[in-house]
């Protein structure tokens, strides 16, 4: 299936990548009086180009602003395609674009990046930050440590519309290792708080606040399975391979919850939520568990 850019809300669009898994994420477009606002970008060059090419079929005039939700490079390895884009990101993200660079493509290397260029966020904030796009009023919020320490979620209150990165997937397996199980929770709850209508997550199909609540599941699931554990002395492999993801199962890159219990595991150790991981390392144990490499569509 093709990408497609759908209009979710008055003047605001998602762009939705199937199948949603590894690197193949969303992004969305406000347009309002002749201005666009771009939330996020995309993996490739290629795919990059593409979602260019969708926003001018809204909006002729290129984004003047462009938020990425947080560092991981499905996110913003497309900014440079973006060239008359602000890009407003955390101050972490700025960070860790800079800091982790093209580390993705060398965890698939017959993925075709292409010509990638790293452009990390030129304005930054730390909390709150409200954007205009024409008349539409935009709030981002950084939330966490929840996916990673630097998620923003994009905030939309007139249309009711919630931009979530990577906070939240739909039907695909949350990813944690980086951030926090339990600043997940927290999230969840603070995006409950507001009453979207329609949630954008950063991989998979538009749905509404339902999302929520089958996400914070997942994540009460894995605490669950880490404080027994650690009770029964068992490693996070030993738990994964025992375990039945029940109504979970059917969610795209299942083999994360390896990644996922080493990051339950740290926090029902009492190691602080967004604590450094040894991620190349809890990648391959994922990669072993998988029995090979996760497929990426990128």
């Amino acid at each position: 299936m093709s990408p497609k850019l759908t209009e979710v809300a008055e003047n605001v669009h998602a762009y939705v990548q199937p199948d949603g898994g590894w690197c193949v994420n969303n992004a969305g477009v406000v347009v309002a009086d002749g201005e666009a606002l771009l939330i996020d970008t995309a993996a490739t060059e290629a795919r990059a180009h593409a979602l260019r090419d969708a926003v001018k079929g809204v909006n002729p005039a290129a984004p003047r602003m462009l938020v990425n939700t947080h560092s991981h490079g499905d996110h913003t390895f497309g900014n440079f395609v973006f060239p008359e884009a602000v890009v407003i990101g955390h101050r972490r993200t700025r960070d860790e674009v800079l800091q982790i660079g093209l580390h993705l493509t060398t965890l698939w290397p017959d993925v075709c990046w292409g010509d990638v260029e790293l452009t990390p966020p030129q304005v930054t904030f730390d909390d709150r930050l409200t954007l205009h796009a024409g008349s539409v009023r935009v709030e981002l919020m950084h939330l966490g440590p929840a996916h990673t320490t630097n998620d923003t979620v994009v905030w939309l209150p007139e249309q009711r519309v919630l931009f979530t990165g990577d906070l939240v997937m739909s039907g695909a397996t949350p990813f944690c290792p980086m951030g926090s199980v339990s600043g997940s929770l927290a999230a969840v709850d603070a995006l409950r708080a507001l009453g979207p209508e329609v949630v954008v997550s950063g991989h998979g199909p538009v749905a509404g606040p339902e999302l929520l609540d089958s996400t914070e599941g997942y994540f009460r699931m894995l605490q669950r399975l880490a404080r027994e554990g650690v009770a029964a002395g068992l490693t996070p492999v030993e738990v994964a391979r025992e375990t039945d993801l029940g109504e979970y199962k059917g969610l795209l890159d299942s083999e994360r919850i390896v990644p996922n219990l080493h990051r339950a595991y740290l926090e029902e150790k009492g190691v602080a939520p967004g604590s450094p991981v040894d991620m190349p390392a809890v990648f391959a144990e994922m990669v072993e568990f998988n029995g090979g490499l996760p497929a990426c569509h990128a």
